[in-house]
């Protein structure tokens, strides 16, 4: 057998491979698919078709949530063991967090500009009696006073995101003062997270699937004709959540952190696309992490800022969302809203925002903010049947800030590597590397 032979035939199974499918047109391969199953279900009245799309949607979410308690747990506490290794770290976490609550203002006084334009509660037909009690609710006093757990164990079988926060915060600054003696704790940490984030990349692997299943449902389960009489409220989340992610932030980039926006949405992408369609910022946070750092962002400081982001930054589920739900819900309960309680939405807004721990979904938040302007949480109700289609462009929103503030804070402090920004690509998500350990 000559040489060139020998070559033809080995050459051949490559050539014949398959070509391999981007993810986002998966993504949107996903979207398509569960649209249409969904329709068919409703308007065929297929009751196996729409429990099948409920159950892949309900699987795909729980094994996202089963990986939240342990990923944010061990995600703070490196993150902040990982402080030690940047300079001026404490300007830094203050950078960061003076940047989230000025975006997180921003954004609330755009919910609020649209919401008092378009009088979304007007007309819709709704009244009072359709609204129903939350199953969770969020007051100051349970804000304020369940920060703390009462035991180690309630917060990760409960799936309270805010205490496992403390608990994290608390032992990675204990472990900054042990030093040395602290070592065997980080190494076991670290290891657990690379885990954790092989783990979750198999999950988000499952992404568009997840997507035929969430999709499908909440078309096959509300219908085209719900929406109708949500149209402007729904509206007004999608142009005020476009008005932060493609106007706010490319024009602080291009402002503040002087750096090509465009670049920002090439090298971000990956993570905004998955979180609209996971719903869930803890969930993409492997992904925002990687993104993140191929924007030029130090590793150091990314893993701190990022996973602290996850579960505070919610430029969409905390700012926007509340600030046009409180409206709508006060028109459909005939409430006056004045000067004072705008500026108490903005205060919860900017706040309260840990509330919503980066987990599907803003009830909690948004029962927050209601119970601050004293008006009926019965309004919840009226929101939960839409919500599966306003939290998907609220968490994109939210992942979109959580890149963009360490990179605004990384060019503030000239530390962003500006080269490998404006060298940025649209970044693989399944590279299933850990991101988090430094």
């Amino acid at each position: 057998m000559s040489v060139s032979a020998s070559a033809s035939e080995t050459k051949s199974p490559a050539s014949s491979r398959i070509p391999k499918v981007p993810f986002w047109a998966q993504i949107i391969v996903g979207l398509v698919l569960g649209a249409l199953l969904g329709w068919v279900a409703r308007s065929q009245d297929v009751s196996w078709l729409k429990e099948t799309l409920g159950q892949i949607g309900d699987i795909f979410v729980q094994l996202l949530k089963l990986a939240v308690a342990p990923l944010v747990f061990f995600a703070i506490l490196v993150s902040i063991t990982n402080l030690r290794k940047v300079n001026n770290a404490a300007r830094l976490a203050t950078r960061t967090l003076l940047w989230f609550m000025i975006t997180s203002l921003i954004a609330v006084a755009i919910g609020l500009a649209i919401g008092l334009i378009t009088n979304p509660g007007a007309g819709t037909g709704l009244t009072p009696q359709d609204g129903k009690l939350p199953k969770r609710e969020g007051s100051w006093i349970d804000f304020l006073t369940g920060i703390i757990p009462t035991d180690v164990i309630t917060p990760f079988t409960e799936l309270n995101v805010l205490q496992i926060v403390f608990m994290a915060a608390v032992a990675g600054i204990a472990a900054l003062k042990l030093g040395d003696r602290a070592k065997p704790i980080l190494t076991l940490s670290e290891s657990v997270l690379e885990l954790l984030q092989k783990a979750l990349w198999w999950v988000i692997r499952l992404a568009p699937l997840g997507t035929v299943g969430l999709i499908g449902f909440a078309i096959a389960d509300y219908g085209w004709d719900l929406i109708g009489k949500y149209a402007t409220f729904t509206a007004d989340i999608y142009v005020g959540c476009a008005l932060v992610l493609f106007g706010v932030y490319p024009l602080l980039l291009a402002t503040v952190a002087k750096v090509n926006p465009l670049q920002f949405y090439k090298g971000a992408w990956p993570a905004i696309q998955l979180a609209f369609v996971s719903r869930s910022s803890v969930g993409t946070m492997p992904v925002t992490q990687k993104v993140t750092e191929r924007l030029g962002v130090p590793k150091e400081y990314a893993s701190f800022a990022v996973p602290f982001g996850a579960t505070t930054k919610m430029d969409g589920c905390a700012a926007i969302y509340p600030a046009l739900a409180a409206i709508f819900i006060a028109q459909i309960f005939d409430v006056q809203l004045g000067i004072g309680d705008y500026l108490l939405i903005a205060f919860v807004s900017v706040i309260g925002s840990a509330a919503t721990a980066g987990l599907t979904g803003a009830t909690v938040m948004l029962t927050l903010t209601l119970s601050t302007l004293g008006l009926p949480l019965e309004g919840v109700g009226l929101l939960m049947a839409i919500d599966p289609i306003l939290d998907m462009v609220r968490t994109a929103t939210n992942v979109a800030g959580q890149a963009l503030i360490p990179v605004i804070v990384s060019a503030k402090e000239k530390i962003l590597n500006h080269d490998e920004y404006n060298a940025v690509t649209a970044s693989p998500v399944d590279e299933p590397e850990p991101v988090l350990a430094a």
